[in-house]
């Protein structure tokens, strides 16, 4: 249930719901005007005198056009039959304009004015199209209470968005008349992902606002010098960086030293493992696993049949597919990957095959390429990088590839339906081999672990992790991962301990170091009572770190990773 407002003037209308105030105040103001007139107007023009309440029934019964009761003939003088008559044709006019306005509107399918709903706008986001599933960032943007309007070209779509409650009107990006209903004039930035029209795009909100920040996103991490003279001020490019996150991955299951860490500080790093087939630890409870004892590191969190536990149930059985979130010391992480993976370093084929050479898998290939580990490419169109020319949906195209004695794939496909059939060929073909896949609809994710792929990436949630960090300068470390890490200051639980702050109770995440004036420790102490200058590291999904900063309403530090 949303908060509700201390005052009045707290409470934000749309444009819409601000006319119907003013025409049902002025309604009301109308029927009072002439209760006290024709009042006045009976007592000395006919010297009849009655209450007001019987003058109020009047005004009513006439300009309902229901009758007039007692009062009917009760006029004799010219000004009361042209007072009447004047109520009568008010009240037939006033009919029309309430069934019109409010009646027809709420009862019917009737055409509405997408800006009518828009509450009043200041120090807003202003987000043109957004083409990478807009309710992801949407939500995102809202859970941060980041103020925002949508402009969409797609009439239906911005319907469909605003019918859902999200601030959303129809117009062209390239039309400088949509910004100014968006009210740019006091907006803080415009998001641009717009495709081929983001040069223009930038050109009409630079001829508004020359002073406006500017966040664009592209497919095409070649067009960034390009975007960032025309005008842009920050160009992210999404899949670029999925694609080299989908490689790390990939090449950190053939080298002795991990190569996709996070850096928490100090000796402090997470990483992200997913479980493949033939890992000695599948079948094992995790309060059996013997990782802490085995290596020193700890796992602090699991994605398990889709759905990310913090902390995971002791009981829970590590299974293919499951993702375990570790912590510790570089050489504890290392020797829990030799722990785990014996066997690694005696591979006979290092060769990953990269499936779709757009932007993900161009940035995949150029990655593994600079590991000097075998790379094959894999695209329907024959281009320069492309080693095998065909559909990877295809086993005949996968086995050309190599797919039966690869260690990895890497599936880029820009379509889920492709990259799921994909996946579960290249499980079919060789059920040792290491599947991950990108994902352009959030609710693809677990279709996709289904079918068999280990590590799964989500372009709209990437993006919309991305956009979040240059608007609010969020410490969010690897946007491009499966979970969600946050570095934030501990002044608002000052004088309480971690246990009476409800941290995880109330938002889902996991407090998994704490930062003081000694340095950074993994030893979380629930009973310790912090003062308010310690900084706290986060573990959580992208809902749980949302409610988090909903729930404590924490400022952003400047990144230290």
């Amino acid at each position: 249930m949303p908060d509700l407002p201390e005052r009045l003037s707290d409470i934000q209308l749309s444009r819409r719901d601000r006319i119907v105030v003013y025409y049902l105040t002025g309604l009301a103001a109308l029927i009072a005007v002439y209760t006290v007139t024709y009042n006045v107007a009976l007592a000395r023009l006919e010297g009849v005198h009655q209450s007001i309440f019987a003058s109020f029934e009047f005004v009513v019964q006439t300009m309902t056009t229901t009758g007039y009761g007692q009062d009917s003939g009760l006029w004799s003088h010219p000004l009361m039959f042209l007072f009447v008559a004047g109520t009568q044709i008010s009240g037939i006019a006033i009919g029309f304009f309430t069934l019109r306005l409010i009646i027809i509107p709420l009862f019917t399918g009737a055409e509405v004015n997408l800006d009518n709903r828009l509450s009043p706008k200041s120090d807003h986001v202003i987000i043109c199209e957004y083409r990478r599933d807009s309710a992801v960032l949407l939500d995102e943007l809202r859970e941060l209470d980041i103020e925002y309007v949508l402009i969409s070209s797609s009439e239906e779509n911005a319907k469909e968005l605003s019918d859902d409650g999200y601030s959303v009107i129809h117009g062209s990006p390239q039309d400088a008349s949509a910004f100014e209903r968006a009210s740019i004039e006091t907006a803080r930035a415009v998001i641009t992902d717009t495709g081929d029209a983001t040069v223009d795009t930038i050109l009409t909100i630079r001829s508004l606002d020359s002073d406006i920040d500017i966040i664009t996103l592209t497919d095409d991490s070649d067009m960034r010098d390009i975007l960032l003279d025309t005008g842009a001020d920050t160009v992210l490019s999404p899949h670029g960086v999925l694609g080299q996150r989908l490689a790390e991955k990939a090449v950190s299951s053939f080298r002795s030293e991990l190569t996709d860490t996070i850096k928490l500080g100090g000796e402090l790093e997470v990483t992200e493992v997913p479980i493949q087939q033939g890992n000695r630890l599948i079948g094992t409870r995790i309060r059996n696993s013997k990782i802490r004892e085995e290596t020193g590191a700890n796992i602090i969190g699991a994605w398990i049949h889709g759905e990310l536990q913090l902390p995971p149930d002791p009981d829970a059985v590590i299974r293919s597919n499951t993702v375990l979130l570790l912590t510790g010391a570089h050489d504890a992480l290392e020797a829990f990957s030799d722990f785990t993976q014996p066997s690694r370093m005696l591979r006979a084929h290092e060769r990953i095959i990269v499936a779709g050479q757009g932007e993900v898998g161009e940035a995949a290939r150029e990655f593994i390429s600079e590991e000097e580990i075998d790379v094959v490419t894999v695209d329907i169109e024959d281009r320069e990088g492309v080693d095998v020319v065909g559909d990877s949906r295809s086993d005949e195209i996968l086995k050309e590839a190599g797919i039966e004695t690869a260690g990895a794939i890497i599936i880029g496909l820009p379509d889920d339906s492709a990259t799921l059939l994909t996946t579960v060929l290249a499980r079919s073909l060789n059920g040792d081999i290491e599947i991950l896949a990108r994902v352009s609809d959030t609710g693809a994710t677990r279709k996709a672990l289904s079918a068999g792929a280990d590590y799964v990436l989500s372009v709209p949630r990437v993006s919309a992790r991305m956009v979040a960090r240059e608007l609010r300068d969020e410490d969010v470390l690897a946007p491009a991962s499966q979970i969600r890490l946050l570095r934030a200051p501990a002044t608002p639980i000052s004088g309480s301990t971690l246990a009476e702050s409800g941290i995880y109770e109330k938002t889902g995440c996991r407090v998994i170091a704490i930062e003081d004036e000694s340095g950074l420790t993994t030893t979380v102490d629930p009973q310790r009572e912090f003062k308010g200058t310690e900084h706290i590291v986060l573990v959580g999904s992208d809902e749980a770190i949302q409610q988090f900063r909903k729930q404590f309403d924490l400022s952003p530090i400047e990144s230290e990773s």
